[in-house]
């Protein structure tokens, strides 16, 4: 049976096409400056809802098995986060028709302070999750598309806001999680395990302004390989297997993406070893609320360290003994020569990452407007990647590299007054941006302390955007809103360039810089929402906007390593045009009986995307490289599904369905590219997650996530089920809660409980058991 069937066999669970609610109101008592939004109604949405919105709170998270904070969104609508394991720190979020390296489209916030990383534009460069732990949320609010001017053309795939827990009583909690997950591939067998435990308190004293929130958490955990290694490829030596050291053991599987221009699927030969990943947080929030005048001030700091020391060789030489390469650079396997460079191969690492997100804010009315100011900084204070030159280097702490980023980060502020006069909800504000970066890699002796380092390249930068807006949303009458905004920006690049070392000429051995020219740009995005009411319980809305996403430094100015850890110089372009996108959504809501369904159907042309062209060389080792494609085009329609307290009460049951249809338009560099389905982005995906409350105490829920296979690279011609395609996935999870009293609760859960073996390139996890503990006083 198939994925796809299986996926519509769980449709009994999902009437319709299967995640987030939709919540109806009567047209009586849906006026409308109401907000459409599927999805929880208790708080109201943190952004502004202009398009499909969808805000998750307490009822969504708990069908979840979440242990990163992101998985709280992963049911959600034609949506998904790039999670390769517990304690992924690479987790980029991604709507539609977004490849999932295309991080740059998502703008991210904590409570309105910025967490998305636009120092670049790939999975290197995810939103700084990690500053939230999953239990600190309090909502999740998703707005898909650029429809409000409140928010800057990295908004162009959609705006995700994480609403934290305020201080609004007095309590003090734990939290505890554990996880097992059993992993087989190729020749990698291994038990994997994990937990997490976190705990704080609130203060809330009565009748005062003042809350405070402390919390702290840490997480450890094993996750499966992220890579496998394979022997590379080179025409001469593969028709001479006389000329490498004999090897056994190494896998073949004709299924693993073929070497570009070649039917030649090279043998795996072992993994990138186990990934150690442990990840601290610390979180203080301070807030201050009398009347009307809020306050706010957040800090977090978070601590990441992944080691991946045990990098395992699946093959042996002629007496039997581990074979990891030897200064020939050749084996022979199977009748045919391969390369297998020593240097490499089966190299051990570690990678230490430290950021902290420091924000305030105030919001009071001032001659008559609500006027709020939001400043934050998010700042990584250590960002530090050891790498061997392969594995004898590893053993002996001999040799590597050594890449080191910083001072890197960013700023940002807004501030925005509104005011109702009359039928006439205007707002107007200014927002503004500075991201920086600097990043060097140095050859060293010791690879695990940096010993000696000698520099190879470094690569540095800054962008700072500066922009405004206004928008006016009329009530045209009691059922109909028209809102009219338009926003301008100012970007500027500047202070970018590269450091390498002369190879040639009277400056060779030395360090010489180049520096580029600073740029800048700026662009006017109009947008438009027409939002009616009808008779019978009918809700219709549609969207139309321009958005602007400018390069990020990374992308102009910040080279990227090859996948064996070499310097690529044309990982990045200082020419590169900013993406232009023209977008329309239309929705459509309606409650039949029991059932809330909400229709969206959508369209997007983008001119210039900046895309992330990754390959392999002659060597089988990865490259990457970014360039503008001149026009590309998505469009589709989405269902969403709602069910309370039905087909039997204590049951609700949430859906979603999306067929979308992205291609590539126009690229003059590579027209075996046009017409075709735009990388990564499936076909179809399907959603859903039913909760049952069983007795008041016991709740049982199924989750189901299925995304059609999509095509692998920009052509077309990799499509695939194995490691190094993007490839089908399905995945049914079952969790259970317990409220043993109002103050202890349990819940044990499985994701993947099919086991089905996904990949993202990487590995997706296979099946994994997670329990959880909390208790509040």
């Amino acid at each position: 049976m198939s994925r796809f069937t299986c996926a519509l066999a769980c449709a009994p669970l999902v009437p319709w096409v299967f995640v987030a609610p939709a919540h109806a109101q009567t047209a009586d008592a849906a006026p409308a400056n109401d907000i459409l939004v599927v999805g929880q109604t208790q708080k109201p949405i943190s952004i502004e809802p202009r398009g499909l919105s969808v805000s998750l709170g307490d009822e969504q998270f708990a069908g979840v098995n979440a242990a990163n904070v992101e998985d709280l969104m992963k049911y959600a609508p034609d949506f998904f986060v790039r999670t390769r394991f517990i304690g992924d720190n690479n987790a980029v979020p991604g709507f539609r028709g977004t490849h999932s390296t295309q991080s740059a489209r998502t703008l991210a916030m904590v409570d309105g302070f910025v967490i998305s990383n636009f120092l670049g534009n790939s999975f290197n460069f995810p939103p700084a999750w990690g500053v939230v732990s999953p239990n600190e949320v309090q909502q999740f609010d998703i707005v898909y598309g650029p429809y409000s001017a409140r928010y800057g053309g990295n908004s162009m795939g959609g705006i995700v806001n994480i609403t934290t827990r305020p201080p609004d009583k007095t309590e003090l909690f734990v939290n505890l999680q554990n996880f097992f997950q059993p992993y087989d591939q190729f020749k990698t067998r291994e038990d994997l395990w994990g937990w997490s435990a976190e705990g704080g308190f609130a203060w809330k004293p009565k009748d005062s302004a003042w809350g405070v929130r402390v919390s702290a958490r840490r997480l450890i955990n094993q996750g499966q390989p992220m890579q496998f290694y394979q022997l590379g490829y080179s025409a001469s030596a593969y028709n001479d297997p006389s000329a490498g050291t004999p090897i056994g053991g190494a896998v073949v599987d004709p299924k693993l993406m073929p070497v570009t221009g070649t039917k030649v699927v090279t043998p795996v030969v072992g993994d990138y070893s186990l990934t150690h990943s442990r990840q601290d947080q610390a979180r203080a929030e301070l807030r201050y609320d009398a009347g009307a005048v809020h306050g706010e001030l957040l800090f977090a700091y978070w601590w990441n360290e992944e080691k991946t020391l045990n990098p395992r060789s699946y093959i042996t030489d002629a007496a039997g003994r581990p074979f990891y390469g030897d200064a020939t650079g050749l084996v022979s396997f199977g009748g045919h020569g391969y390369t297998l460079n020593a240097a490499s191969s089966f190299r051990q690492g570690l990678a230490y990452k430290n950021e902290y997100l420091l924000g305030g804010k105030i919001a009071a009315p001032v001659a008559g407007f609500d006027v709020r100011l939001n400043i934050s900084t998010l700042r990584f204070a250590r960002q530090d990647t050891y790498q061997s030159n392969g594995y004898a280097a590893g053993l002996t702490d001999g040799a590597g590299q050594w890449t080191h980023q910083g001072p890197t980060g960013w700023y940002t502020g807004d501030l925005i007054a509104t005011r109702t006069i009359g039928r006439h909800a205007i707002a107007f504000g200014v927002d503004g941006n500075r991201y920086e970066t600097d990043q060097s890699v140095f050859a060293t002796t010791n690879w695990r302390t940096g010993t000696a380092p000698r520099l190879s390249t470094r690569t540095f930068g800054r962008s700072n955007m500066i922009g405004g807006f206004a928008e006016d949303a009329i009530a045209l009458d009691d059922a109909t809103r028209l809102t009219l905004g338009v926003r301008y920006d100012r970007w500027r690049a500047y202070d970018g360039g590269i450091t390498a070392i002369a190879k040639a000429g009277p400056l060779t051995g030395l360090p010489v810089t180049q520096l580029y020219a600073s740029r800048s740009d700026d662009a006017w995005s109009p947008k438009i929402a027409l939002r009616h009411v009808f008779a019978g319980e009918w809700i219709a809305e549609l969207s139309l906007a321009m958005a602007t996403r400018f390069p990020t430094v990374g992308e102009l100015f910040q080279g990227s390593l090859n996948g064996d850890g070499s310097f690529n110089p044309n990982s990045f372009d200082p020419n590169l045009k900013p993406e232009r996108s023209k977008d329309a959504n239309l929705l459509l809501r309606h409650r039949f009986g029991p059932v809330t369904l909400t229709g969206s159907a959508f369209y997007q042309r983008v001119r210039n995307t900046i895309f992330q062209f990754v390959g392999f060389n002659q060597n089988g080792v990865s490259t990457s490289s970014y360039k503008n494609i001149d026009l590309t085009r998505q469009y589709g329609l989405e269902l969403i599904a709602e069910t309370r307290d039905w087909p039997v009460r204590g049951m609700d049951i949430d859906g979603n369905g999306a067929w979308i249809d992205a291609i590539t338009v126009s690229n003059p560099s590579d027209r075996a590219s046009e017409g075709v389905q735009f990388p990564r982005i499936p076909r179809w995906r399907l959603n859903g997650n039913l909760r049952y409350r069983m007795t008041p105490a016991l709740q049982a829920v199924v989750g189901v996530r299925y995304a059609s296979r999509p095509n692998t690279d920009l052509d077309g011609l990799y499509r695939g089920d194995d490691y190094g395609y993007t490839s089908e996935l399905f995945a049914l999870d079952l969790k259970a809660n317990v409220d043993i009293n109002d103050h202890f609760r349990l819940s044990a859960g499985v994701n993947n409980l099919t086991n089905d073996r996904a990949w993202v390139y990487h590995p997706y996890p296979q099946r994994t058991f997670m329990i959880e503990a909390g208790v509040k006083l």
